[in-house]
């Protein structure tokens, strides 16, 4: 098997995992029964040794298609040849009870749709990071395989045929006809509770439907893009993990971030930060009941604080605070992009910003969502004293660099949101605060930031104090009300950032590069490609600029509009957009 692109998968799960499903019908990463559990197929990170679970027709394809069943994470593939149209629907089961044993599942039901086609299936299981051998047995309803501590059986519509630790079949279907293959967990001997009906998969599948489209009716966006809007909700959704309330960065790992670098990390933890982003967006159309079950989350991690009374910046999604980062040197990498990471050696980093993130999240929730408790509000507080009282020190900032601690402008921005929120909401709620020492503290990272997070040879904010290089991270300054967006100096910096790098800037065709390589040290080798998400950012300080001034709106819709033309097939893009617009991280 070669390298599928990054962009050419598609995503399905059921809240507590996922599959990586290719245009070529093969699923290449799945975890179980958890999103940081180790792998089962990880052929996205060595195409020989991780494994892989494929179902393709035999005969040339002139076209691969891939679509969400409208309004749901059900996947369609479909192939065109010369010998028909077929079509592959790809699912995991929701809406019902999933602590049965065996009640998790991954469903595959390939139908023909017009003419004749020969189909050959693999499946070829490589457990714990392809690090633990399994026994394969073939059986009357399908096989199973059996490694240390997990056992998986695949329901087989056909024969199947061991080759090695593997099994594999081919077979034919005529038009109209289909057949099904499930895979999922055996508690016990081979064989056991491998039934495949007809008329539960069908259950299984309408149930699954119901699930997805009841969930994003609750949607209250109603713009011009709601097309284009509605598949975030649906795949932020399925990164929340069920049990707990965590929502994950990502459902991947060591993903690089350019092809043969090794900036590749294990993003299958919960970042502050980054849930509180999820938070944001989910709040703002009406999707309110992933944030209570965060702040359930949020609230049993503030009864674990540090010994110094701080937060970690990320966690497992049980709560588990060590995240011991690891290299998997038997694996390969994504097209040869070593080393394989697993863990998160960033766990145990400082990062003042992530307070102000959750404050935010915590103030929107309390605003859109329902009222926050006194018993989360008093945990809130200790926090925001802490920010209080630390937020003069250096940290690593919000990318997370590896060169030693700075005094970071963003960090310093966060800071302050999270004593203002902090502020805001003891107002709203009139709930107890030490509002005297706030509110000094807030005036004095005001002061501090526009006095040393400024550049007057930039004619800037910038990165960090001392520094006159650009950050993309600064355009959220007008987002979080710390500066007008007509501001002059909110302006000069947007005019500093939007020029091409080769000028001085961050902005590349309308993509935009988190910090410039060439001026800044971050303590880790290679390059990167541009951010997507500050490329979001730009596009909402230019709209909120161009209240003001209109050419700033227009210039906001068309980086929009191109941006929107990075995102993949099905509307979802990955962490980072390449240098010939492939997706990256």
């Amino acid at each position: 098997m070669a390298y599928q692109p990054i962009e050419n998968y598609g995503v399905i799960g059921d809240t507590q995992t996922v599959a990586l499903v290719g245009m070529n019908g093969s699923i290449d990463w799945f975890c179980y029964p958890r999103f940081d559990s180790p792998s089962v197929f990880a052929a996205i990170l060595d195409d020989k040794k991780g494994g892989h679970f494929k179902i393709a027709p035999v005969s040339d394809v002139t076209s691969h298609k891939q679509l969400y069943w409208p309004g749901t994470n059900v996947l369609i593939t479909r192939f065109l040849s010369p010998d028909g149209v077929a079509e592959i629907t790809d699912y995991m089961p929701i809406g019902m009870d999933t602590k049965a044993a065996g009640s998790r599942q991954v469903v595959r039901r390939v139908q023909l749709v017009r003419g004749s086609m020969a189909f050959k299936l693999e499946c070829y299981p490589a457990f714990n990071y392809a690090r633990d051998p399994h026994e394969t047995s073939v059986i009357v309803e399908g096989a199973s395989f059996h490694a240390p501590g997990l056992s998986l059986g695949l329901a087989s519509a056909v024969p199947l045929k061991q080759d090695g630790n593997g099994v594999f079949a081919e077979f034919k279907l005529e038009e109209g006809q289909s057949a099904a293959f499930v895979l999922k967990e055996i508690p016990c001997g081979a064989g056991c509770g491998l039934t495949l009906s007809e008329r539960e998969a069908s259950e299984d599948f309408k149930r699954t439907v119901e699930y997805w489209r009841r969930w994003i009716s609750k949607c209250t966006y109603t713009g011009r893009w709601r097309e284009t809007v509605q598949p975030s909700p649906l795949v932020l959704k399925l990164l929340t993990y069920e049990p707990t309330g965590a929502i994950v960065a990502a459902p991947t790992c060591s993903l690089p971030e350019v092809i043969g670098g090794g900036r590749n990390w294990d993003y299958r933890y919960t970042w502050i930060r980054d849930a509180a982003f999820t938070l944001y967006g989910l709040l703002r159309i009406g999707l309110t009941g992933e944030a209570a079950s965060f702040m359930d989350w949020i609230d049993a991690r503030c009864h674990e604080l540090n010994p110094d009374g701080s937060l970690q910046i990320m966690y497992g999604i049980d709560g588990r605070h060590a995240l011991t980062e690891e290299t998997l040197d038997h694996l390969e990498g994504y097209k040869g992009s070593r080393p394989v990471r697993i863990g998160n050696g960033a766990y145990d980093q400082l990062q003042l910003d992530i307070y102000g993130e959750l404050m935010d999240s915590v103030y929107l929730y309390n605003k859109y969502g329902s009222p926050i408790s006194s018993e989360l509000w008093s945990d809130l507080r200790r926090l925001i004293n802490w920010i209080s009282d630390n937020w003069r020190r250096e940290d690593e900032g919000i990318w997370e660099t590896r060169a030693g601690r700075r005094h970071f402008v963003y960090s310093k921005l966060m800071s302050w949101v999270a004593v203002d929120r902090g502020l805001r909401l003891a107002d709203k709620r009139s709930f107890p605060a030490d509002r005297e020492k706030w509110l000094k503290v807030r005036d004095q990272i005001y002061d501090e930031i526009m006095a040393k997070g400024w550049s007057p040879t930039r004619q800037a904010f910038v990165q960090h104090y001392g520094s006159d290089s650009l950050d993309a991270s600064n355009l959220i300054m007008p987002l979080v009300f710390f500066l007008a967006p007509s501001d002059p100096k909110m302006l000069k910096t947007l005019g500093a950032i939007i020029k091409p790098p080769d000028k001085g800037g961050l902005v590349s065709n309308s993509l935009v590069y988190r910090y410039n390589m060439k001026e800044v040290s971050d303590g880790l080798e290679g390059a990167e490609g541009t951010f997507n998400l500050c490329t979001f950012w730009l596009v909402e300080a230019l709209t909120r600029g161009g209240r003001v001034d209109k050419t700033k709106l227009d210039e906001a819709r068309l980086i929009f509009e191109r941006m929107l033309g990075y995102a993949n097939h099905l509307g979802l893009y990955a962490e980072e957009t390449g240098p010939s617009g492939e997706a990256l991280g």
